[in-house]
């Protein structure tokens, strides 16, 4: 058992702030829905001191994580359920994030509401923190009257992209220690080992191995203009994102994407996934299926498909519905147009939407798992190759030496 603190609403717009012994948050929270409260904010009490020093350390870092957006956007929700008003919304929540980075893009985005801009509209002046996706479905929500689903849908597309990503890194701390540590102790045996080796060969003046001279080369170049070959790197670097960020460039670097023999079919699933949830979720809105297309258009990370569902749009006009061409666009997996081609000859194409982005959710997650798994073995075998190679021809130098007569 332990003491939570808590904070809800009623249906009247009344916030109401209390303690209660329970044994977890579930607890609470399920005691608050069943007075007929709506739970905004439940924690424990005893940890308050700790968290007291939350604010001063997001001011430092001055940006808003993840877990902030997924927490914000789950309390919008719960606060629009309960029929505040959504100032009235957006006050309570500025209260909640007091001191943290949150709150001066929620008073920012107040302001503009009060100001008569559109609650998406004030949401889009800040891209670094709610994304296009994000905009575009609360600009569908505020057009269908629907926002409250629409944010439920939203917060849990955001917990779903964020379990991925948080399996990712964790999964790749372990490589990513190896490859640092690697490279550093290969930048080492380079600059500072293989010299000296080869001060050694020079004099003895003995015909060395092949593998021998080209590591000796390698040293060379590493240690006579590293600062080159470092700043060649970083320049090209900068130019690719230069190239990136033109329409052309962009729209290359997308097609190239797709055609990459794993990572393409990944970034392609990826996008039917995002069309298919965000699409679905629409049209459960109310949204009309061109308005909900573009909406859609809007929110997709690849140019090459981007363009491909302006011709979905004229099919749409046509009377072609949604399947079909997107078949013609030649782009989209063969099971999403099956699957979407029996939602509209059934008459529940939001429910087969929504079924096509779990199934291929599934199937990202699982690729990503096996990805990962790959990633360390092959990371080790790629470092233990060069590592070996270095050992190998210096150790067949060192046989050539020893072959001299005496």
């Amino acid at each position: 058992m332990g003491t939570f603190s808590y904070l809800a609403t009623d249906g009247t717009a009344k916030t109401i702030r209390g303690t209660m012994e329970a044994g977890a948050e579930r607890d609470v929270v399920a005691w608050l829905q069943g007075s007929g409260y709506f739970p905004i904010q439940v924690e424990r009490a005893d940890t308050t001191p700790a968290k007291a020093t939350t604010p001063t350390l997001a001011l430092l870092r001055r940006r808003v994580s993840q877990d902030d957006l997924i927490l914000f956007t789950t309390q919008l929700a719960t606060l629009t359920e309960a029929g505040l008003e959504l100032d009235r919304t957006l006050s309570i929540l500025i209260e909640l994030e007091a001191g943290r980075p949150l709150e001066r893009i929620l008073r920012d985005v107040l302001r503009e509401v009060r100001g008569g801009l559109s609650f998406a509209d004030s949401l889009a002046k800040h891209p670094r923190v709610f994304s296009r996706h994000y905009v575009n479905m609360v600009r569908a929500g505020e057009a269908g009257g629907a926002l409250e689903p629409v944010l439920r849908r939203l917060s849990a597309f955001l917990e779903g992209a964020k379990e991925v990503r948080d399996f990712v890194v964790s999964a790749m701390i372990y490589p990513t220690i190896l490859l640092t540590v690697g490279g550093i102790a290969v930048a080492i045996l380079l600059y500072f080992v293989i010299p000296r080796f080869a001060k050694i060969f020079a004099e003895a003046g003995q015909a060395l191995p092949a593998s021998t001279r080209l590591l000796m080369a390698a040293s060379a170049a590493f240690t006579g203009s590293w600062w080159l070959w470092l700043g060649g790197l970083a320049a090209a670097v900068v130019l690719a994102q230069a190239l990136v960020q033109t329409e052309g460039g962009r729209r290359q670097w997308d097609a190239w994407r797709l055609r990459l023999p794993i990572l393409g079919r990944l970034a392609l699933e990826t996008e039917v996934a995002r069309l298919c949830r965000t699409l679905g979720s629409l049209l459960q809105s109310g949204v009309p299926i061109l308005q909900a297309l573009s909406i859609v258009k809007e929110t997709m990370g690849n140019r090459v498909l981007e363009e491909s569902l302006v011709r979905v749009q004229d099919g749409v006009r046509r009377g072609e519905g949604v399947a079909g061409p997107l078949r013609a666009t030649g782009l989209f997996p063969s099971l999403a147009t099956h699957m979407i081609t029996v939602g509209e000859e059934t008459g529940r194409l939001e429910e087969m939407l929504l079924k096509v982005a779990e199934a291929y959710e599934a199937r990202i997650r699982s690729t990503v798992k096996r990805l990962v798994a790959l990633f360390e073995p092959a990371m080790i075998l790629f470092l233990a190759a060069i590592v070996g190679f270095i050992v190998l021809s210096m150790l067949q130098a060192v046989f050539s030496l020893s072959e001299l007569p005496g």
